[in-house]
This record gives C-alpha cells, sequence and structure tokens, in this order.
C-alpha cells in the first residue's frame, strides 16, 4: 500500500465517524462521496478492497439489536437497582440486615413484584392478605408498601422470639402460632427447607 492509499483509507476513517453525527445531512454524505471519488481514481482499484472493509467495520445506528439489548439491560438494571433502594430503607428504619430481608425476597419471590401463591401471598415478600391488611397496605404489589410491611412483620418475629432468625422465620412463614405449638420449627418440610434456604442464602 501507497502513501496515497494510507491517506485517503485516514480520510475515509475520519469522514466516516463525522457521518454518525452528520448521517442526515446530505452535504456529509456528498463530502463523503467526493473523497471516495478521488480515492478510486488516486489509488487505483486496490482501494476498493480496502474502503469496502472500512464500510463494513463501521458501528451500526441506534436500531442494532446489540444497542437493544443493552439498553433492555439497563431496563432491568434499573428495576433491582430500585428494589435495592427499598429493601435498604427498609432495613434502616426497621434495623434488620438489608441482607436478610434480600434473602427472604429472593426465597418468596425471586424478586417478582407480581407474584402470587395459590395460597393467595402476594408481592415481593408474599404477604397474606390478611397480614397485608393488618400493617396497613392498601397495594399489595407496591415494592415499596410490600417491602416495608413485610420487613415490618418480620422485625415483630424477630423481637416475639429475642432475635432467634430461625424461629422469626419459621413465623414468617408457617405462623407464629404453629411456632409456639411445636416449641420450635414446625415439622413441616415446607417450613424446614424454607427456613434452611434463607439461613444458606443470608450466610452465604
Amino acid at each position: 500500500m501507497n502513501i496515497q492509499q494510507v491517506k485517503a483509507m485516514m480520510e475515509l476513517q475520519a469522514l466516516g465517524n463525522l457521518g454518525s453525527i452528520a448521517s442526515s445531512s446530505s452535504e456529509g454524505t456528498n463530502v463523503f462521496q467526493t473523497v471516495l471519488d478521488r480515492a478510486l481514481q488516486t489509488t487505483g482499484t486496490d482501494t476498493l478492497g480496502s474502503v469496502q472493509n472500512l464500510l463494513n467495520t463501521m458501528p451500526h445506528h441506534a436500531s442494532s439489536p446489540t444497542l437493544a439489548l443493552s439498553q433492555e439491560n439497563d431496563a432491568s438494571k434499573s428495576q433491582e437497582t430500585g428494589i435495592d433502594s427499598i429493601i435498604s430503607r427498609a432495613a434502616e428504619r426497621y434495623g434488620i440486615p438489608a441482607k436478610l430481608i434480600h434473602s427472604v425476597v429472593k426465597q418468596e419471590s425471586g424478586y417478582d413484584p407480581s407474584a402470587t401463591s395459590h395460597a393467595g401471598a402476594a408481592g415481593l415478600m408474599q404477604l397474606m392478605p390478611g397480614t397485608a391488611r393488618g400493617l396497613g397496605v392498601t397495594d399489595v404489589f407496591d415494592p415499596e408498601q410490600n417491602v416495608f410491611a413485610g420487613s415490618k412483620y418480620l422485625k415483630q418475629m424477630l423481637v416475639k422470639y429475642d432475635g432467634d432468625m430461625k424461629l422469626a422465620l419459621a413465623a414468617y412463614n408457617a405462623g407464629p402460632g404453629n411456632v409456639d405449638k411445636y416449641s420450635g420449627v414446625p415439622p413441616f418440610q415446607e417450613t424446614q427447607n424454607y427456613v434452611r434456604k434463607i439461613m444458606d442464602s443470608y450466610y452465604a
């Protein structure tokens, strides 16, 4: 490749970058075409392959699938960050570890604000209708109301059982009546698995 070819390609590269800013300008298009024609006349047919390679490697517009996927990930990240903020504030208000609330939310709903169970529990922390009403929740699917109410209830269970996390979690899942009845974690497979999974997540 001679000096003229190198010079032509450098000009094309610079104008190619400019083209992403002024793609709607006919003037920019005309300038690019002029330089392309000059490059072909000056350097011969060998330049054509280089020009085609350069055009093939130019960035796509914002409608490309890669950028669309990136924007989708950003939206998902934004939602997760919003829930994280709610959990942090609830943890601070009720004086319980944010990681514990995260572990409960992960186990209860997998961070899905619209999750529901066959028993009627709903939202991020899977509040039962009666519990939600008693805690002043007006919209169980509202992430902030749900997390704050669920955290408040979890705090109540921790106080009731003198900070015993296993008993508090068992009460959250099976109700304090069953914990009191069996004087510990009830012998229900679902509750025992629930307590174990959350404890494992919390101490991971």
